[in-house]
């Protein structure tokens, strides 16, 4: 699946980019970005568990699709904000959400055979935006591109000038 690597090094390179700016984002809260951005493809759980089968052991209806959507978004970045201490529950809702945006950003400029994209803002509208087309699910160009500019950004990190190692004169 190129496109859930992609997702993972935009992650990559967004939070990092983030940690230029701020000091206090670490490897860990790059980390953070990385799972949100990866968070809305939960939905691919349905591979493992059909809908139909998660229905019938519940007995309602039920799918996985909304997951990938604002709705589904808001329930992963409050669940994701339970797993850390209070203390880090503000940051860490804000880089989960910021890495879910991302992913949808992204999803917004597949190319889709209608020319519309998915229902984002489900549940508060139905309305789908038009897809940028830019590329496939499938192609591996956009992983490539993606992981070139995560290596370009880590070796910045790893060797570059920190912020703290600057001249202040």
């Amino acid at each position: 699946m190129p496109d859930l690597l992609t997702h993972a090094l935009l992650g990559y390179s967004i939070g990092t980019l983030l940690s230029f700016r701020d000091e206090q984002i670490r490897s860990a809260q790059v980390t953070l970005v990385m799972a949100g951005a990866l968070s809305p493809d939960l939905a691919k759980i349905r591979l493992l568990f059909p809908d139909y089968i998660v229905q019938a052991i519940i007995g309602l209806p039920f799918s996985w699709e909304p997951l990938h959507t604002l709705g589904g978004t808001v329930l992963v970045v409050s669940l994701g904000a339970l797993l850390v201490a209070p203390d880090y529950r503000r940051q860490a809702v804000a880089l989960i959400a910021i890495g879910a945006a991302s992913h949808h950003a992204f999803d917004v400029a597949l190319l889709t055979a209608t020319g519309e994209s998915y229902a984002v803002f489900f549940p508060l509208s139905q309305y789908r935006l038009p897809s940028l087309d830019l590329y496939l699910s499938t192609d591996r160009w956009p992983a490539l591109v993606s992981g070139a500019l995560a290596a370009a950004l880590w070796g910045v990190r790893r060797y570059g000038i920190e912020p703290s190692s600057r001249n202040r004169d």
